[in-house]
């Protein structure tokens, strides 16, 4: 087939690649995101919707964007301000003390609540939860009405989706990448964006370039729905998630279930053990909702790299590329991290903060056994 062509191609259409594509298309380029299946099928739809990530250099870009989004997309992603974080024990109490500090040197409001205080905002914790962070900030949206909102934005701005078309590879010319091609043709561009979340790192192998990844798999449960809550983000127990807006619990939490395959199809379908694992310390937490029924679960693969820190960065060779991965926490940072990613393919720097510690530098000289290190290993390898 012969090329089409973009001014850009985004490869990867989970939040990450269509929030730049939003972005630029925003900035008056045409844009065309490409994914092997559908939009959010990986994690990106299926993750607990917190965006509350105040270890970032792009904290402040989220919690400035998250409540304008409804308005700048058009279209309701869901978001609600505001998270409490319930403490079980008293590690878990000095652990959320420190976020408390942390956030309030950084501007960031906060209210340390008592048992009777959290039972108040939160009726089903519990009672033998010793109190709470109550942040005033963070919060969350709906992942699956997120990555909507950002498709038919994109779509509104004249950008293109084109779905069920994974990457076979990338033709060169002049150090730069000058077409992308897929199993349903090749597509020219000036510049590409690739954020395809676990298959980011084969990707960008093809590239010459080496980026660390582990994948992983996440799952999550969701109950029947419950009388709402005045505070529908909780986290706490080593859980996180919300209440949705119809009542239903959703959370994850659980330990990651490691893979040695990126071709992530068929190994995105939860596992019996960690589940019951979840709804236990989800009934430990709300042992006012433990009657509530598990009605659905799902599972996503998120890719983890060797710090547990997201990659951002323009390579130097092919020079018109920027790789994106975000080490488990896309979602929430997905605003902002779209507007970085933007100001890369267009300026070759980010121009609300510095992301230099998000570079891919940092893993040079990585061992090539550091999963083995890190003890990152699939369950059959591990046994």
């Amino acid at each position: 087939m012969s090329a089409r062509g973009s001014s850009v191609v985004v490869v990867g259409g989970g939040v990450t690649g269509l929030s730049a594509a939003w972005w630029l298309a925003r900035a008056g380029h045409d844009v065309t995101v490409i994914d092997k299946f559908v939009v959010g099928w990986e994690a990106s739809g299926r993750n607990g919707g917190g965006a509350t990530h105040y270890q970032s250099p792009l904290f402040h870009e989220e919690q400035r964007l998250w409540p304008m989004m409804d308005e700048l997309l058009g279209y309701p992603t869901e978001y609600r301000r505001e998270r409490i974080i319930i403490n079980l024990t008293e590690e878990q109490q000095a652990r959320y003390r420190r976020m408390a500090a942390v956030t309030r040197a950084q501007g960031y409001e906060s209210t340390e609540l008592g048992a009777k205080e959290l039972r108040e905002l939160v009726p089903i914790a519990s009672e033998h939860a010793i109190g709470a962070q109550h942040f005033h900030f963070g919060g969350h949206a709906n992942p699956q009405r997120t990555v909507q909102a950002y498709a038919w934005a994109l779509q509104d701005l004249g950008g293109r989706i084109v779905q069920h078309a994974p990457v076979t590879g990338f033709a060169t010319q002049g150090g730069a990448v000058r077409e992308v091609h897929t199993a349903r043709g090749s597509f020219g561009c000036d510049a590409v964006v690739i954020a395809a979340g676990p298959q980011t790192g084969a990707l960008v192998a093809q590239l010459g370039v080496d980026l660390p990844l582990a994948p992983a798999r996440a799952e999550m449960i969701v109950t029947e729905p419950l009388p709402l809550m005045k505070i529908g983000g909780v986290d706490g127990n080593g859980l996180y998630g919300r209440q949705t807006l119809r009542g239903n619990l959703a959370y994850g939490g659980g330990p990651h279930e490691w893979l040695d395959e990126t071709d992530t199809a068929q190994m995105a379908r939860p596992a019996t053990p960690l589940l019951r694992n979840l709804a236990a310390r989800l009934a430990e937490m709300f042992p006012k909702a433990a009657q509530a029924r598990v009605i659905r679960s799902w599972a996503g693969i998120v890719e983890n790299t060797p710090d547990g820190r997201p990659v951002i960065d323009r390579l130097a060779d092919p020079g018109n590329v920027v790789v994106a991965t975000m080490s488990g926490v896309g979602f929430g940072l997905s605003p902002a991290s779209g507007h970085a990613i933007s100001d890369l393919v267009l300026d070759g720097r980010c121009s609300f903060t510095d992301i230099s510690k998000l570079g891919l530098a940092r893993f040079a000289g990585l061992p090539r056994d550091w999963r083995a290190a890190c003890g990152w290993v699939a369950m059959a390898e591990a046994a």
